[in-house]
């Protein structure tokens, strides 16, 4: 599988051109001290001185003087059959985020954001929403109950889906009661339950032998079946690591008795791509009734691999895919559902034809919500949802970007529901060269010689040293004082603050004037830098303004 998967010559699939596009690139501010105050009169050199959705995703193919187009529409949803898919390129998205994500330490959510972030999962288009865990605690059943009610019911979409409320459980009788009776109410419920079958589980965990796992997976699959519940998952957990005979057996025993997904989970993130492709495969191959059954992946990020180990997964035979928005989840969290979506999306050819039902638009918007609800935010480099996943800044990347898109991007920031600053995606720091540099003074509004550019050009090399990224408010205020206005500011040339708990903030301010005298000012504030500006304000007799800022050294804070 690995060797077919790596050494296939089939290319991704193509895609339109970017459009502007969501989020505008966070920008850092300069700290307090070195700045410059423009003279009253100059207010664009003051300002900056102080500061000194489609469901079809587009994928990029560098083809030689060839167009990028539109990859074809996915096929339509498969209507819903819990042991079966109509079409075996349709892939069932598992969404877990609101019980393994909410397992990351400190990232539990209230029963009401709860059912906010399963609203945006049902209109992402997600097939199954894994709720929670109901018999962890009565809060957790109620959260679950309520999502069965109103999500488990409610069509979304222009397909009118409704999306399966699945509840975990282990294999006894009181958590499978629970799970039941919080699920019953949606449309298409689902009951989830596992239990371990590593060697090193049941002998240090659960105490039992082999045959004993065996009769208790295959009784409590056929009592969640009694109830009345017509889907029902099971999880062998720690797949893998456990004895490819044994899963092979026990999955065969819990076929029997009604099981109608076999979910297969790298627990601890142990397996690698080839490994667990393998292991999927394998198990389609060896166990008796599979035919009857899905086969799901639910892969641990431990070492980073479970988005690879996730599409392994799929391209070996697997067609549920268990994941969480952001990859959040125990310990090093779960695989990703907006990587597994969109390299999915991007590199269908490669997969055999596979697609998803999810409406790629509505990726930024989950992402940010769940950021929101569970309190735990991206890395800036976090692949398709990070901030700097679709900004350029590099002087190279960026003259490649401003004459052809596809020559750093693989993909359409607006296929994610993503709008960026700008067109291009260029963020200006010291890296930048002169085309990207003239290209923001055009998109501004500015016009300059050549003579002028460089000029300004050299002043902007000297602010961006000193800035992580270069504001459009900071572009102007340059063109203000190296062009368009005569070179008059102020300097600082010392600054002293005092704060605590009980006594008042104050700051000393020591400016150089213009004419190069010395002007010193003291000031009360509600902090310090607030004291700091205000006597700024009273040595130049004009209100300064703050457009951004950032803390360094934030080791030393607390």
């Amino acid at each position: 599988m690995a060797s077919s998967l790596l050494s296939s010559p089939k290319p991704c699939c193509s895609s339109a051109n970017h459009t502007s596009s969501p989020l505008r690139p966070r920008a850092c501010a300069p700290a307090l001290s070195p700045f410059r105050v423009a003279a009253p009169r100059f207010s664009h050199g003051l300002a900056a001185a102080v500061a000194a959705a489609k469901p079809s995703v587009s994928c990029r193919r560098h083809r030689a003087f060839a167009r990028p187009v539109r990859a074809s529409m996915a096929p339509r949803r498969p209507e819903y059959v819990p042991n079966r898919i109509d079409d075996p390129n349709y892939v069932r998205i598992f969404d877990t985020t609101l019980r393994d994500g909410e397992q990351s330490p400190g990232a539990t959510m209230t029963s009401a954001e709860k059912l906010v972030v399963a609203r945006q999962l049902a209109r992402l288009g997600v097939d199954i929403i894994e709720a929670g865990f109901p018999a962890s605690s009565p809060d957790d059943l109620d959260a679950v109950r309520s999502i069965a009610i109103e999500v488990g019911n409610t069509p979304v979409g222009d397909d009118g889906h409704v999306p399966v409320i699945c509840g975990l459980s282990r294999c006894n009788k009181r958590d499978i009661d629970a799970a039941w009776e919080a699920v019953r109410h949606a449309r298409r419920p689902r009951i989830h339950t596992f239990i371990a079958t590593s060697e090193i589980h049941m002998q240090h965990k659960l105490r039992k032998t082999p045959e004993q796992v065996v009769a208790i997976a295959r009784e409590m699959v056929a009592y969640a079946r009694s109830l009345g519940c017509p889907d029902v998952e099971f999880s062998p957990e720690d797949a893998g690591r456990s004895n490819r005979e044994f899963l092979y057996h026990i999955l065969e025993e819990v076929i029997k008795a009604g099981a109608t997904t076999l979910n297969i989970p790298d627990t601890v993130g142990y397996t690698l791509p080839y490994e667990f492709g393998k292991l999927i495969a394998d198990i389609k191959a060896n166990t008796p009734g599979i035919e009857n059954a899905i086969i799901s992946t639910h892969c641990q990020n431990d070492l980073g691999l479970a988005t690879a180990n996730t599409l392994a997964g799929a391209h070996a035979g697997a067609r549920q895919l268990e994941v969480t928005i952001n990859g959040i989840g125990e310990r090093a969290g779960n695989a990703s559902l907006e990587e597994v979506v969109m390299a999915i999306k991007c590199r269908r050819e490669l997969l055999g034809g596979l697609y998803t039902g999810i409406n790629t638009q509505h990726i930024t918007m989950s992402s940010k919500m769940v950021q929101e609800h569970s309190g735990l935010h991206v890395q800036p480099h976090k692949a398709i949802v990070g901030a700097n996943a679709f900004a350029h800044e590099s002087g190279i990347h960026q003259d490649g970007m401003l004459k052809y898109k596809g020559t750093y991007e693989i993909i359409s920031p607006d296929d994610i529901g993503l709008t960026r600053a700008n067109e291009f995606g260029i963020v200006l720091g010291k890296l930048s060269g002169r085309h990207a540099v003239r290209s923001k003074l055009v998109e501004l509004g500015y016009e300059i010689t050549d003579k002028e550019f460089e000029d300004f050009f050299k002043r902007y090399k000297e602010v961006a040293e000193k800035k992580k990224r270069v504001t459009d408010e900071d572009i102007e205020a340059l063109l203000s004082d190296e062009i368009f206005q005569p070179k008059v500011f102020w300097s600082l040339a010392d600054v002293q603050a005092t704060c605590g708990t009980l006594g008042l903030s104050t700051a000393t301010v020591k400016l150089i004037a213009p004419d190069g005298a010395e002007k010193i000012a003291c000031a009360v504030g509600t902090g310090p830098v607030d004291a700091a500006y205000k006597a700024v304000d009273e040595i130049i007799q004009h209100v300064a303004s703050t457009i951004n800022m950032s803390h360094k050294n934030r080791r030393f804070c607390t």
